[in-house]
């Protein structure tokens, strides 16, 4: 046999030969080359399974991931914490199986997930709103969702994804918005659902049924002479000592406001009852707190209606109001019942209520102007702005009638805004007619002051217009001023920083300290008239009066006397050293086109 080697052939042998060595010598560096890329790779996934670690760790809802044996593949921190989980919980089944309230009945959570798996529907199981049950005493409001994931279709291995989102806080937190802050408890809020019920039970039972506000009387002086902390041990002690009287006699009890409460007293037999029970009030609240060995009188004005007596269970709440301010006007330690047929007024209040933001579009309110003279030129030299409501049906209806109303309802706010408005244009109006520039006092409630974004809209509208803000002034009542004195002031010092007034109007009729006024930011004292009615034959009152010009002077404030109804009032209150006057001597609110004529 010839052999025969062509050189073609070895070539290509010797390619192949090289090709095999570079093989051999690429194949660990390119198998090194897919080890470091898969090393990167689960480096990258570890270090974003951490990053979602973490952010499950920090959230609220109680996450926990389950194997198809019931086995925790994770558990959050929240879910640790809610299902009290112990150090080696991983991979190991649940050593206490939760159960979930489901139609008022109650499934374990693994018959809950085996069920999931046995369904052919896909959608997500919500049960929101329920209860899980941890343990015998553990009972949570939650909100649950279960899911699962696929992890390898051909072994089908899954996961099950468990959720809780705890409700507990939200319903504190709903909890919390009926009930009183201080005293913990039940608030107007509740009252007012509570109330419903009773009212439908009333009906249906055909008996009584007694609602008792109660007022402790001068507690804003009280709280000036003691301190804000005593005055409201006062308020906790109490609100306990109702709350077991409530227990004894069942009744129900809230904390409405700051020193008011309310009693709601179903099965009434009589109105005697409800004496003794405010009688029996009252004789606890003369020696009911003692300072430093020296028992501090109280009293509290006290008001009660009565279904059916006090008029039907629709009004019953509001008739307890006009019964106690009826107390509060006898005198301290009154108590007022409600009769249905002691009207102060023709008016249908119902109506009143539901018309009152349908007449503010309709502009039915307007403003009435009463000058403020000063004393040494006799010449107007300001204006009090005030609101009227012209009724089509009544007519002009009188603010007493119309204002109280507005304040309970927070209607107060919105006419606040609407009188600020007016006024305001009305001076632009002024400005651009060359009238005489004045003053205007603006009477602003506690709620307008109390409400959010108050000095963002004077601010607004002083800047929208271009009005001097030195002829603008605020007048807040004593008692306002009082009420949440801390809030006041604050928002006072604001609006003294925008270069306008303030006024303290009323003064003489709440119980102002003497430490009290010398730090409020007032610039204008107004004295009241109630003060100077019986000036003329009333030497207390001649004094009194005096003295608070005095007073008022040496605070650096002006005085404004209101009321002055005759000549011989203006001499006598010129003699004073009064700086300003008031009242229909002089002229009551006008419109604004009748106060131009007085300006001109």
């Amino acid at each position: 046999m010839e052999f025969s080697l062509d050189i073609n052939n070895l070539l290509t042998f010797e390619n192949l030969f090289v090709l095999i060595g570079l093989i051999i010598l690429l194949a660990p560096i390119y198998i090194y080359s897919l080890r470091t890329e898969k090393k990167k790779l689960q480096e990258m996934i570890e270090s974003k399974v951490k990053v979602l670690q973490k952010a499950f760790d920090i959230s609220e809802e109680a996450i926990l991931i389950l194997s198809d044996k019931q086995e925790v593949i994770y558990a959050n921190k929240t879910m640790i914490k809610l299902f009290k989980l112990g150090e080696d919980f991983m991979q190991s089944p649940l050593q206490i199986i939760p159960k979930i309230e489901v139609k008022k009945s109650w499934i374990a959570l693994d018959e809950l997930i085996k069920k999931r798996e046995k369904s052919s529907q896909k959608k997500i199981p919500l049960f929101f709103q329920t209860k899980l049950l941890i343990s015998d005493r553990d009972v949570i409001p939650v909100n649950l969702y279960i899911d699962s994931s696929t992890i390898d279709d051909e072994y089908k291995i899954w996961w099950n994804i468990i959720s809780i989102h705890n409700l507990s806080k939200e319903k504190e937190s709903a909890s919390a918005a009926y009930r009183h802050k201080l005293t913990d408890l039940s608030n107007q809020s509740q009252a007012l659902i509570d109330l419903n019920a009773l009212y439908s039970k009333v009906h249906l039972d055909n008996k009584k049924l007694a609602l008792v506000l109660i007022n402790i009387d001068n507690f804003s002086q009280l709280r000036a002479i003691i301190g804000y902390e005593q005055a409201n041990v006062i308020l906790i002690k109490f609100a306990k000592y109702l709350e077991q009287l409530a227990k004894k006699s069942s009744f129900y009890v809230y904390h409405t406001f700051h020193n008011d409460f309310l009693l709601s007293v179903p099965a009434v037999e009589s109105s005697d009852e409800i004496i003794m029970l405010c009688n029996q009030l009252q004789e606890q609240l003369v020696s009911f707190y003692k300072m430093e060995d020296v028992r501090l009188h109280l009293t509290a004005s006290i008001g009660i209606s009565i279904y059916p007596e006090s008029g039907p269970t629709l009004n019953l709440f509001d008739n307890a109001y006009k019964a106690l301010a009826q107390a509060q006007k006898s005198g301290h330690g009154r108590i007022s019942i409600y009769k249905a047929d002691v009207l102060k007024h023709g008016y249908d209040e119902l109506i009143l209520y539901n018309e009152m933001h349908e007449a503010l579009e309709k502009n039915e309110f307007e403003l009435h102007y009463q000058p403020i003279i000063e004393v040494k030129n006799k010449e107007i030299v300001a204006a009090e702005a005030l609101i009227r409501w012209r009724h089509p049906k009544y007519g002009l209806i009188p603010p007493d009638v119309f204002i109280p109303m507005m304040e309970k309802t927070g209607f107060i706010v919105e006419i606040g805004r609407y009188v600020l408005e007016e006024v305001i244009k009305q001076q632009k109006r002024w400005e651009l007619f060359k009238f005489k520039q004045i003053e205007v006092s603006i009477n602003m409630s506690l709620l307008e002051i109390e409400t959010e974004g108050f000095i963002e809209n004077v601010t607004k509208q002083l800047v929208d217009h271009q009005i001097n803000p030195e002829l603008i002034k605020f007048e807040i009542t004593e008692g306002s001023a009082m009420s949440n004195e801390g809030q006041v002031d604050t928002q006072l010092l604001e609006l003294k920083n925008l270069g306008v007034a303030i006024a303290l109007d009323d003064f003489g009729t709440g119980y102002t300290s003497f430490d009290y006024l010398k730090k409020f930011p007032a610039d204008v004292l107004k004295i009241d008239k109630t003060l100077v009615d019986y000036i003329l034959v009333n030497q207390e009152d001649q004094r009194i009066v005096k003295a608070m010009i005095e007073l008022g002077h040496n605070l650096g404030m002006k005085i404004v006397v209101e009321g002055i109804e005759n000549e011989r009032m203006v001499k006598m209150i010129a003699s004073y050293g009064c700086d300003y006057m008031q009242g229909y001597y002089f002229s009551k609110p006008v419109p604004v086109f009748e106060f131009q004529k007085l300006l001109r």
